[in-house]
């Protein structure tokens, strides 16, 4: 058997664990309860949840509709999620194609919700697919914004906006969160800029098309596996072009995420002979990380240092 043969073989094997692990994953719905005299706020995954509870502090009651552990891209919401939403005053979701359900959700509010609903990447300048990964993406938008913190910047500033409109007498309190809140992500954007400018290589393979907008703000170079949905299902020849550059470009790790299964990188690794890392598109908390208390600086600070890793 040539070693272009074992290669789709091991490929093969690699995408049935792929699909398997995905189907459990999903079907799994938020928990959280409408609480009376705070702003309720109904958000649809982690980003949107850390930038909610930042800015909200103790006037807001934040519920996220995705419970930890699972990944956001084909997650639907069910009846229990679209009762609460129609009960609470704020509904974030980040748009640009991430939840492909929310207009028939929103189609389903009863007529006298008065539900505020926003679209949290309002604002951003979009990036399409990138045919690197995978013919079926390019044209597509790119949903992953929040991914770079110059982005989660123009998202905070959005969410905002928004707790001062539906809840004007707490203004005072959620501008002082912001404020603490911005610094933060200005001082994360600067560590992001200071330490991977003077790096010599820019180029990072990843199995999720994830990283284009940090890849932008950041002078680096994504190449994935797989689609813009972590369960797109990558070509052989696109794994064997990506093998290839792996090779001719000295890559040292391939990326993964832990929300979804690791063997297609891992495949692509051992092929390559080099190693996996994880680089976390922050789509949600394992339910290790969230138990610890991770969050999204914490989790920002452990990509940058893998990124210095794999890149030096």
């Amino acid at each position: 058997m040539s070693g272009k043969s074992k290669f789709r073989k091991a490929v093969a094997a690699a995408l049935l664990v792929v699909m398997a692990a995905f189907a459990a994953g999903c079907g799994s719905s938020g928990q959280g309860k409408l609480v009376e005299g705070k702003l309720n706020v109904v958000t649809s995954f982690y980003p949107l949840y850390f930038l909610s509870q930042q800015i909200g502090g103790q006037e807001a009651n934040v519920i996220n509709m995705i419970p930890a552990g699972v990944e956001p891209h084909d997650w639907s919401p069910k009846s229990r999620d679209l009762d609460t939403a129609s009960n609470a005053q704020l509904f974030l979701y980040n748009g640009a194609g991430l939840e492909g359900w929310v207009d028939d959700f929103l189609q389903g509010l009863p007529g006298a919700s008065k539900l505020v609903t926003v679209e949290a990447s309002q604002g951003i300048e979009k990036l399409s697919g990138n045919p690197d990964g995978g013919s079926a993406d390019a044209g597509h938008v790119d949903p992953h914004t929040w991914v770079s913190p110059k982005s989660m910047l123009v998202m905070a500033a959005t969410v905002l906006r928004n707790f001062e409109a539906t809840d004007p007498a707490h203004k005072a309190g959620y501008e002082a969160n912001y404020a603490v809140l911005e610094q933060k992500l200005k001082a994360l954007d600067r560590e992001y800029s200071e330490t991977l400018s003077p790096l010599k290589h820019k180029d990072i393979v990843a199995s999720h098309q994830a990283f284009a907008y940090l890849a932008r703000d950041y002078g680096l170079k994504q190449v994935a596996i797989m689609g813009l949905s972590p369960d797109a299902e990558p070509k052989a020849q696109d794994l064997l072009r990506i093998s290839k550059f792996v090779k001719a470009n000295g890559i040292k790790y391939i990326f993964f995420e832990e929300l979804v299964s690791d063997e297609i990188a891992k495949t692509l690794a051992h092929e390559a002979h080099v190693e996996t890392m994880v680089l976390n598109p922050l789509e949600g908390l394992t339910p290790k990380q969230a138990s610890k208390g991770e969050d999204y600086f914490s989790l920002m600070e452990a990509n940058l240092q893998n990124l210095v890793q794999a890149l030096q």
